[in-house]
C-alpha cells in the first residue's frame, strides 16, 4: 500500500510573511538557511501583500509532462520528483506550470518544485507550530481540480490585493 496523497491547501490571509517556512524548507532540503533554495517561496510584489507559493500537485502535471528529459516524475504523496543528475536545467517546466512554481537551483544547475519532503511537509510543521496555520496538509480528493489553485506570483498578488484592499489597490499594483 502507497502513502496518502495530500496537498498543502493555503489560508493566504494568515499569511505573515514571517519565511519561517522557507527556512524550514530549505534546513530540510540543503541543511542550511537559504531560502534562495527553498521550494516553497513567500512573495510580496506589493507591501503588505506577503503569501506562500509552492506547488499545488496539478493532476495532469504539466511540468512533468514538458520536461525533454524525463528528469520529473509523480512519486506515491503526489508530489513532483526532480532528478537532478538527469536535469539539464533547461527551464521547460517553469514554463509548463500554469503557477510559474519551478525555479532553477541557486547554485546547480537543476529545477526544484515542492516535494512535500516525502510526506512530512516542513513547511506546514512550522506554520502550524507557530500558530499562523497559513499551510495545512490536507488530504487530496478526486474531484478537486488542483490546477485551479495554481496562480503566478502576479495573479496571486492581484487577487490578494483586491481582497485586501478592495478596488482601489489596482494603484497598488506593478503587475
Amino acid at each position: 500500500m502507497g502513502k496518502r496523497q495530500f496537498w498543502i491547501a493555503r489560508e493566504y490571509e494568515k499569511c505573515s510573511g514571517c519565511r519561517k517556512c522557507e527556512i524550514a524548507c530549505s534546513l530540510f532540503h540543503e541543511k542550511r538557511v537559504w531560502p534562495e533554495a527553498s521550494r516553497i517561496r513567500i512573495f510580496m510584489l506589493v507591501p503588505g501583500v506577503e503569501f506562500p507559493h509552492l506547488c499545488v500537485q496539478c493532476q495532469d502535471y504539466p511540468c512533468v509532462e514538458a520536461c525533454p528529459v524525463n528528469a520529473m516524475s509523480v512519486g506515491e504523496t503526489a508530489a513532483v520528483i526532480v532528478d537532478k543528475d538527469a536535469c539539464i536545467g533547461c527551464g521547460t517546466c517553469i514554463d509548463a506550470c500554469p503557477g510559474k512554481v519551478p525555479h532553477l537551483h541557486p547554485a546547480e544547475n537543476y529545477a526544484v518544485v515542492c516535494d512535500l519532503c516525502g510526506g512530512d511537509p516542513q513547511c506546514v510543521k512550522v506554520c502550524q507550530e507557530g500558530g499562523w496555520k497559513a499551510l495545512v496538509k490536507v488530504e487530496r480528493e478526486e474531484n478537486v481540480d488542483y490546477r485551479k489553485y495554481a496562480k503566478s506570483p502576479e495573479e496571486l498578488t492581484r487577487e490578494l490585493a483586491f481582497a485586501f484592499y478592495g478596488e482601489k489597490s489596482e494603484e497598488l499594483l506593478p503587475c
